[in-house]
């Protein structure tokens, strides 16, 4: 188990060099408030005086501590010949750089703290990443985060309480952290920050430990038993007092084993049932134990965790595909695919089916079949045509004379009229189906070709030149459209076969009203002879001219028995003729778009883009690929291999050491 920890320090500094936060590795996290003992604390563990001092936040960005057990420098220097020194330190950001001065480390923190948090006292979120190399240390990976803030000093923003905290829980949050909160003996426990923070993402208290600082600080004739032996409030990890050096030692430059000396002392004398389980030397073998077995129980999710993410980022990276180096086979190559695609989609073969909305064939069948023909069947044959009209057309087609018998071309030209009503709704039609073909290309483009995503001008051209084609092909069918109608109104054929019942429709409303027209047609006439006044096309009367022209046409009126007749002859045939001319418009319709647009395009779209698109001076220049995409494929790479290298890590751990 002792390699666990070094085998978490290297995952770390794997995903480091990557600069992800993917995998949430095991580390102790240090939370307290300002002037709770933390650098105290951390300084003990170490054993050596490194981090800065001073009033106010001092810690001022996370600081990522790796401490590394190597062996003495006697031993080190017949094996091999690395670092003359007993303990160094390195940091991430200081490539290759040695500190063998922990004044230096001290003064390196400082230096690259106000580098990015400035001297404001301000914070910021990126870690200082640390590793210290020593035989008195035990290996631990900790956190040291900025302390718990109350009121803004100097020109510290306002909100510095709130970021502090939204970056304690940052870390905490972590289900795979421990945390270590440290409060000091001479304050309430029941008011410690640190403690409430950490109940906030630790409900059960299952990852927190509690160090009680500054024993040596408290009242006289107070202690903290109670509170160390967790009847105040318990922690399930533990809880673990310790002394701190205090100003006085800092400024004497009181060594820290002298002052774990005088630690233990203390602790023998006041605390005495507690005393081996209190101090910083007790304090480091618990972290190191606790880090351990917690690694040892996430280790497998981390190593499921690290598989899965192997696996999703090879998709992503294969996904990108591999950088142009044939830019012709390139080319055609996504070409091909497109117009494959495109075919695929209007046929319902393609891969990459929608479930939310009907799209490609899918949707041009039902504007064939339900959109357009359920609007001709919606179309009434007599709409717009009122009995008046109808005896208007029959008068104007008989001129001068009287008919004895309804005018066929009355028929013709009401027919006609009604028919042209056809043609709005067909190149409606058209129009639809071509709006479709529209949205196949973005289909295609977002959905099915994820290659073609990789190079944005080629994206732009093949958009361009589809809809170029279907442009010019939208005239054709619209003309196609319209001819049909126009055919249709070119001849209207009474001989049609459909069209047999004509004289059957003539000759039953003739019979109806024959007996009644016979029977009073020469009475009627006679009394309406009779009723005329003799003076109405008698001589004017002097000084009274009468205008015949001047007599108002009625709007509306009864009709005769003849003109009920004629009327429902002729609206019965242009049912009759107007359902024969639906029911074929219904048909030629779709046939006509699929030959003339939806198929023609079909069977030219790739020899329209190869010709359009395939010329040697465009090759390079449509195959660039987007700044965003290439540099997509660049980190994804780096954290595939950052993957790989942790999984070869986690895999030399054998299932032994675990226990």
């Amino acid at each position: 188990m002792e390699t666990l920890i070094p085998t978490i320090n290297r995952l770390q500094e794997v995903f480091l060099t990557v600069g992800a936060d993917v995998i949430q590795l095991p580390q102790i996290v240090v939370v307290g408030s300002q002037s709770s003992g933390k650098s105290s604390v951390l300084e003990s563990l170490v054993g050596r005086d490194f981090l800065p001092r001073g009033s106010g936040i001092v810690t001022r960005r996370p600081l990522v501590l790796q401490l590394v057990n190597v062996a003495p420098l006697e031993e080190r220097l017949k094996t091999d010949n690395g670092v003359k020194a007993e303990e160094w330190g390195t940091f991430l950001h200081c490539k290759n750089q040695i500190f063998t001065d922990f004044g230096e480390i001290r003064r390196e923190i400082e230096a690259e703290t106000e580098r990015t948090s400035g001297n404001n006292k301000g914070i910021a979120p990126e870690p200082i990443h640390l590793k210290i190399f020593s035989p008195k240390v035990l290996n631990l990976t900790l956190v040291d985060l900025p302390g718990i803030t109350k009121v803004p000093v100097g020109d510290q923003p306002e909100d510095i309480e709130s970021q502090v905290q939204e970056m304690i829980l940052s870390f905490i949050s972590n289900p795979n952290s421990l945390i270590l909160a440290v409060s000091p003996a001479n304050s309430d426990l029941a008011t410690s920050d640190a403690l409430k923070l950490a109940r906030e993402v630790d409900t059960d208290g299952r990852r927190t430990l509690l160090v009680v600082s500054k024993l040596d600080l408290m009242d006289a004739g107070t202690d903290a038993l109670e509170v160390l032996l967790g009847r105040v409030i318990p922690v399930r990890l533990g809880i673990i007092g310790v002394v701190n050096r205090s100003q006085h030692d800092i400024n004497t430059q009181k060594s820290l084993q002298d002052s774990m000396k005088d630690e233990q002392v203390f602790l023998q004398r006041h605390y005495p049932s507690l005393a081996s389980r209190s101090g910083s030397r007790y304090l480091a073998k618990t972290l190191s134990r606790l880090l351990m077995h917690h690694i040892r129980d996430c280790l497998p999710d981390l190593k499921t965790r690290v598989t899965v993410l192997s696996a999703q980022y090879q998709a992503r990276l294969n996904s990108y595909g591999q950088p142009v180096e044939d830019h012709s086979a390139t080319l055609l190559q996504i070409v091909t695919k497109f117009a494959s695609d495109y075919c695929n989609t209007i046929e319902g073969t393609g891969r990459y089916i929608q479930t939310s909305e009907l799209c490609g064939g899918a949707r041009i069948c039902y504007i064939f079949h339900e959109t357009f023909g359920r609007t001709l069947q919606s179309i009434d044959p007599l709409g717009g045509l009122t009995e008046l009209d109808v005896l208007t057309a029959i008068r104007n087609a008989t001129g001068p004379r009287p008919a004895l018998f309804v005018p066929e071309v009355s028929f013709e030209l009401l027919v006609k009229r009604q028919i042209k009503r056809l043609e709005e709704p067909s190149l409606r039609c058209v129009e639809l189906v071509h709006e479709e073909l529209q949205r196949i290309i973005q289909h295609c483009s977002s959905f099915s070709t994820q290659e073609l995503l990789r190079f944005p001008k080629l994206h732009d051209s093949i958009v361009e030149v589809v809809t170029g084609l279907l442009r010019k092909r939208l005239p054709i069918a619209n003309e196609m459209v319209h001819n049909l109608v126009a055919i249709e109104l070119a001849y209207i054929n009474t001989k049609h076969p459909d069209f047999t019942d004509a004289a059957q429709v003539s000759a039953s409303v003739n019979s109806q009203q024959a007996e009644t027209l016979d029977g009073k047609r020469w009475k009627n006439e006679k009394v309406a002879e009779e009723k005329v006044p003799a003076a109405g096309f008698g001589s004017p009367s002097k000084g009274q001219p009468i205008n015949l022209l001047d007599t108002a046409v009625p709007v509306s009126r009864k009709l005769s028995a003849k003109e009920q007749r004629d009327c429902e002859v002729i609206q019965r045939l242009i049912k009759c003729y107007f359902l024969i001319v639906r029911k074929t418009i219904q048909d030629n319709v779709p046939k006509s778009v699929m030959h003339f647009l939806v198929n023609f395009v079909k069977e030219h779209l790739q020899s329209e883009l190869v010709g359009q698109l395939y010329k040697q001076p465009l090759l390079q220049e449509l195959l660039i690929e987007s700044q965003d995409t290439a540099q997509q494929r660049t980190e994804v790479a780096q954290m595939l291999e950052a993957l790989k290298k942790a999984n070869n890590i986690i895999s030399e751990i054998r299932e032994t050491h675990l226990w």
